[in-house]
């Protein structure tokens, strides 16, 4: 693929995936400046990895699967970079008053945000690909576990969320 081609690939995957790194991204990050960082690692992560791309998955498949191993070697990276991060129970304020929905809307999303980050890696992975309304088959590949498996971790994951959700709720109150 010549570079010019691989431009034009990146150029239309941003425009329709860069949502769903975003999304990503927010997960694994408690501030919004290290969300912006860590989008623009994924960026480049996927630039750098398009010649590796053999269409044996579907793009949308085969970006998320980049976003998650980079989210996840950006925890693994820096303990220190780790510890500024804000607290995991701080929910971050609307960017305008006016410009959300309703506030009781942010607080949920920023309650559900803060309750992923609690589970295991391996569950807010699920949790993320389930969110984005993603089959069991696509999310056995994304993950590298069988279509059952994915089945019994998404429930005892739902389960799990639901009970941490009561707890940062509670907490924040």
């Amino acid at each position: 693929m010549s570079e010019k081609e691989q431009a034009c690939l990146f150029r239309t995957w941003v425009g329709q995936y860069l949502a769903l790194i975003g999304r990503i991204a927010r997960a694994y990050t408690a501030s919004e400046e290290d969300c912006e960082d860590l989008v623009q690692e994924v960026l480049l992560q996927v630039w750098r990895s398009i010649p590796r791309f053999e269409g044996r998955a579907s793009a949308s498949t085969w970006i998320y699967r980049v976003a998650l191993h980079t989210a996840l070697a950006w925890q693994r990276k820096d303990r220190r970079r780790r510890e500024r991060f804000l607290p995991l129970l701080e929910v971050p304020a609307a960017e305008e008053p006016g410009e959300s929905n309703t506030g009781q809307t942010d607080e949920i999303v920023g309650l559900l945000y803060a309750a992923i980050r609690r589970l295991p890696k391996a569950d807010a992975a699920l949790v993320l690909l389930y969110l984005d309304d993603l089959s069991y088959r696509d999310m056995a590949e994304i993950l590298g576990i069988t279509e059952s498996h994915v089945g019994v971790k998404l429930n005892r994951a739902r389960k799990q969320l639901a009970e941490l959700m009561k707890g940062v709720a509670h907490e924040l109150r």
